[in-house]
C-alpha cells in the first residue's frame, strides 16, 4: 500500500511538473505571438499612412474601360447597380458595361433589358458565362474579356453600386502611376432604420471585421508588399491580363479572381497600386445571415492556403494564432492553470492596436459611429474569426445556390 502511495504520489508530482511546464511554454509562446502581432500591426499603420489619398485633378478622359460584372440570380441588387453605372461622369464612348449571366434562374435579364431599352446610348451587352472551371466568376469574368472592345477592364459585383466620379478616377490614376493594376476601395452601405436589433449588431460586427480587412489591404500597398484587394472594385490592364496567363492556375479554387491575379502581376513585377480616394469607394451589401456571412468568410478564407507570396502567410499565420491562443488562454485562466495578468496582457495589447488601424480605416470611410461596437465585437472576434480557419480546411461552402466541396 505504502509503495502504491508513494507511486502514485510520484506519477500526481510528474504530472504536476508537466503541467507547470507546459503552461510556461504557453505563456512564453502567448506573449512571442502577442508581440509579434502587436509589431505587425504597426508595420500596417506605417503602410496605410504611406498610401496618399487621391483627388481629382480634371485630366482628360484619355483611357477606356470595359466594365465587366458577373451575376446570377441578381433581380434584386441589378437596378441598384445599373442606376449608378447610367450616373458616371465619363464619356459614353469611353466605356462599355457587359454583364455576364451565370445561370440566373430569376428576372435578373428583364432588369437587364430594361436598362438596354432605356439607356440606348450606353455600350451595353448581356452574354452567357462559359463554364469550363470550379469557378464561376473567374469563367464569367474571361468569357467577358475574350470580348471586351477596351484596353482596361473594370470590375465589380451585382450587389454593389459605383460612384459618379468612379472612371474619372481610374483614369486618372491611370495616367499618373502607369499601373497595370490598380485596386480601389470597398465598403458596405449605411443601413439606416433597421428595425431588428441583432441584425444592427451583425452589421456592425461586419462593418469592422470588413475594415480590417481593407486596412489591411490598403496598407500592403503602403509597405511595396500588395497581398489583397477587392473584385467588386479593381481595373487592370487587358493585355496584362492575358501576358499572366489569366486565372490559369488557381481555377480549381472557387474564389480569388482579384487576389490571385494580383499575386500572379506581383510574380511578372507588372507595376501595381491602390486607388485611396474617398470618391472611389464602391459600396456593397452585407450579409443578412450568421450563416450568409460565415459562409462568406469561408469561401474567402479557403483561398489563403494557395497563397504563394510569403507577406500574407505570415500575417494570416500570426492573425490564426493570436485569435486561437486568446480562445486557449481563456479556457486555461478558467481552469486557473495561468494567471490572468498573462490573458489581460495580450488582449490589452491587441485591442489597442487593432482600435489604432481600425480608427484609420473608419475615418477614411466615414463610419466612426461603428467604432461604438469595437469592444462587444472585439470579445466575439478571436472566436468567430478561428472557427471559419478551421472550417475553411475541412469544409465547403454554399454560395448563390451553389454548394463548393473543399
Amino acid at each position: 500500500f505504502e509503495w502504491a502511495l508513494q507511486s502514485y504520489i510520484i506519477l500526481f508530482s510528474n504530472s504536476l511538473i508537466h503541467i507547470f511546464q507546459s503552461m510556461q511554454f504557453f505563456i512564453i509562446i502567448l506573449a512571442l505571438v502577442t508581440i509579434a502581432y502587436f509589431l505587425i500591426m504597426l508595420g500596417l499603420m506605417h503602410g496605410w499612412k504611406a498610401v496618399k489619398e487621391i483627388n481629382i485633378e480634371g485630366l482628360a478622359p484619355n483611357s477606356k474601360f470595359s466594365i465587366i460584372v458577373p451575376f446570377r440570380n441578381e433581380a434584386e441588387n441589378l437596378p441598384d447597380l445599373l442606376l449608378s453605372l447610367s450616373n458616371l461622369k465619363y464619356p459614353t464612348s469611353h466605356f462599355e458595361i457587359i454583364l455576364v449571366n451565370d445561370e440566373s434562374e430569376d428576372k435578373s435579364l428583364e432588369a437587364c433589358f430594361y436598362f438596354k431599352r432605356n439607356h440606348p446610348e450606353i455600350l451595353f451587352s448581356v452574354i452567357n458565362n462559359k463554364r469550363q472551371t470550379n469557378s464561376p466568376k473567374k469563367d464569367a469574368i474571361t468569357t467577358a474579356i475574350a470580348s471586351a472592345r477596351f484596353d482596361y477592364i473594370v470590375t465589380t459585383d451585382a450587389d454593389c453600386a459605383v460612384p459618379s466620379s468612379w472612371l474619372q478616377l481610374y483614369n486618372e490614376c491611370l495616367l499618373t502611376t502607369k499601373a497595370k493594376l490598380i485596386a480601389a476601395p470597398v465598403s458596405f452601405f449605411r443601413e439606416i432604420s433597421i428595425k431588428d436589433q441583432f441584425l444592427n449588431y451583425l452589421i456592425a460586427f461586419q462593418e469592422l471585421d470588413f475594415m480590417s480587412l481593407q486596412v489591411a489591404g490598403i496598407s500592403g500597398f503602403g509597405l511595396k508588399q500588395p497581398f489583397m484587394c477587392n473584385g467588386a472594385n479593381m481595373c487592370y490592364e487587358k493585355n496584362a491580363f492575358y501576358a499572366a496567363s489569366g486565372f490559369e492556375g488557381n481555377s480549381d479554387i472557387s474564389s480569388g479572381d482579384d487576389v490571385f491575379l494580383l499575386q500572379k502581376f506581383n510574380e511578372l513585377n507588372f507595376s501595381t497600386t491602390f486607388l485611396k480616394s474617398e470618391k472611389a469607394i464602391v459600396y456593397t451589401k452585407p450579409q443578412g445571415s450568421i450563416s450568409q456571412l460565415f459562409s462568406q468568410r469561408i469561401r474567402w478564407a479557403a483561398k489563403t492556403s494557395a497563397y504563394s507570396a510569403l507577406f500574407p502567410k505570415i500575417i494570416g499565420t500570426c492573425v490564426f494564432l493570436m485569435n486561437s491562443l486568446l480562445i486557449v488562454g481563456v479556457v486555461f485562466t478558467l481552469l486557473e492553470l495561468i494567471a490572468y495578468q498573462w490573458l489581460l496582457f495580450s488582449f490589452t495589447l491587441k485591442f489597442v492596436v487593432d482600435l489604432g488601424l481600425l480608427y484609420f480605416s473608419a475615418t477614411f470611410f466615414r463610419k466612426k459611429y461603428v467604432l461604438s461596437h469595437y469592444l462587444w465585437c472585439s470579445l466575439i472576434y478571436p472566436f468567430f474569426a478561428t472557427s471559419v480557419a478551421i472550417a475553411s480546411l475541412f469544409s465547403g461552402f454554399e454560395w448563390k445556390g451553389r454548394s463548393f466541396k473543399k
